[in-house]
């Protein structure tokens, strides 16, 4: 949500005005007269002046100056960066008084407005320096108040691959062109695929050992999301063939992240995926969601098409924006991506793009000839919860007996170790785990969901040790378990 900036201040604005040319033109009306301060009593006796100076003629007041009286009003922009600043130091008091949830909401909504405002944080500095702020605070935050495992940390983020390959120049292997054509004439595809030294370049690279293992890790990691993105691609209306561009992207990975603060297995930038409904808070953040980036992919690739009515030219645009390909026409003259790239109108890396995804189509459709082994992963299938309210991963995990990496690679939008304080929010267990969850998670009060654990007891533990582990008194885990504090623990059970 971007804030908005209130009525009442313009009401303040004009109240102001007309209050000030009220008063001058009451005095230009009547006139001004002006007394000079009395003589000290040493000088009276030598002099008396008269101080009537007599009626002054009346000052005409521009509007300029009467603009002036007015306070100004702050851009868009600055009211932005105010509202911000001001979540930003209430959630900074709350965490120093100890009102972590209170703080929490705080930083979420901070953040949130920065992202959800339209504006490019690196395209402003006191924007980029406001929003590291805000993230560098809040990050420094978490680990003070939540190192002894809340589980709020955010999930570590993979390197995106094409930040590597496109920035690659190879040697063509004249070898590969003869293959490389029957392929595009014999397999059947729904992209135009051109084969020229471009293309063969990087075809070479990925005959190379560092670019096979690029090469079969996407097409292994592909089999988990294949169906789901062929799918997606069939409902929007795209070429199918488009799933190479995830694959030259991310090699299909939830969390990779680029240089350049893409993430996802379709590489969207923060307001590029806020413009497509992907939304990112301190909690959640929708561009690792591969169905969801999924269909914005989808939307946004068909809307580039549109606007540029060829494929090749909205994959570029989808690298470097379409207001770079627009500026690259319009200097050349030329609506074709080849002719942009030989007269050097479009960033290198996205000059690299479009040859790096033929390359990889024209290598995963003919991948035995290439000698490419890679077992597609299968998909896995999920059962889907709506748990209502913020819960912490580690307490799903020890209710329904799986590790918590198992859940967050279902999940692998979120950010914490813990789900938002959103109803809506949907929660990807392990298929068949669904209904003990709903039944054991029962157990535990709701507002102790993030702060309550589960623990299996092992052969040998007490209540203090167990207390110990978990930094509470034994007294409170008796009580939580209506346990009698001097009853034997048995091995297997569990505990609140």
């Amino acid at each position: 949500m971007r804030p908005n900036c209130q009525t009442g201040l313009y009401v303040t604005i004009f109240a102001a005005l007309t209050f000030a040319a009220g008063g001058c033109e009451d005095a230009a009306k009547h006139g001004v007269q002006a007394h000079a301060p009395a003589l000290s009593p040493a000088n009276a006796a030598h002099a008396q002046v008269s101080a009537n100076v007599g009626e002054l003629p009346p000052r005409k007041l521009s509007p300029q100056w009467l603009a002036g009286l007015a306070p100004r009003v702050p851009s868009p922009k600055e009211y932005l960066i105010a509202q911000v600043e001001a979540k930003f130091a209430s959630g900074e008091q709350n965490y120093k008084a100890g009102h972590l949830e209170a703080a929490r909401r705080d930083f979420d909504d901070a953040v949130d407005w920065l992202l959800a405002s339209g504006y490019d944080p690196n395209s402003d500095p006191k924007l980029n320096e406001l929003f590291h702020r805000v993230v560098d605070t809040v990050y420094s935050y978490e680990l003070q108040a939540f190192r002894a495992g809340d589980g709020f940390q955010e999930a570590p983020a993979v390197p995106a691959p094409i930040d590597e390959v496109a920035e690659m120049t190879f040697p063509v292997d004249p070898r590969l062109k003869a293959r490389a054509e029957e392929a595009a004439k014999n397999f059947s595809h729904d992209l135009p695929l051109t084969v020229n030294d471009e293309v063969l370049s990087f075809l070479n690279f990925f005959q190379t050992p560092r670019g096979r293992a690029i090469v079969e890790t996407g097409l292994r990691r592909s089999g988990r999301y294949r169906e789901m993105i062929a799918r997606v691609l069939h409902e929007e209306g795209v070429p199918q063939d488009l799933i190479y561009l995830a694959q030259a992207e991310s090699a299909f990975q939830p969390l990779a992240l680029s240089r350049a603060g893409a993430r996802g297995i379709w590489q969207f930038v923060a307001y590029r995926g806020m413009e497509y409904g992907l939304r990112h808070t301190w909690w959640i953040d929708e561009r690792q969601d591969p169905e969801k980036a999924t269909r914005a992919a989808a939307q946004h690739l068909r809307d580039l098409y549109g606007q540029f009515g060829d494929w090749y030219l909205a994959m570029a645009a989808y690298n470097c924006g379409p207001g770079n390909v627009q500026k690259g026409i319009e200097r050349t003259g030329y609506a074709d991506f080849w002719e942009l790239y030989k007269r050097n109108v479009l960033p290198r890396e996205t000059k690299n793009y479009v040859p790096i995804i033929l390359a990889l189509t024209l290598i995963a459709k003919d991948a035995a000839h290439y000698g490419i082994q890679a077992d597609p992963e299968e998909p896995i299938p999920t059962d889907i919860v709506k748990p209502g309210r913020a819960i912490d991963l580690r307490l799903v995990a020890e209710t329904i007996d799986v590790d918590v990496d198992t859940l967050r690679g279902l999940n692998p939008a979120l950010l914490r170790l813990a789900t938002p304080e959103d109803p809506s929010f949907e929660l990807h267990l392990p298929v068949g785990t669904a209904e003990r969850f709903s039944s054991e998670i029962a157990d535990i009060p709701p507002d102790k969901w993030v702060s309550w654990r589960r623990h299996r007891i092992e052969a040998g533990e007490t209540l203090s040790s167990i207390a110990k582990k978990y930094r509470v008194t034994p007294a409170a885990i008796s009580d939580a378990n209506n346990l009698d504090r001097h009853a034997a623990l048995e091995a297997g059970e569990k505990l609140i």
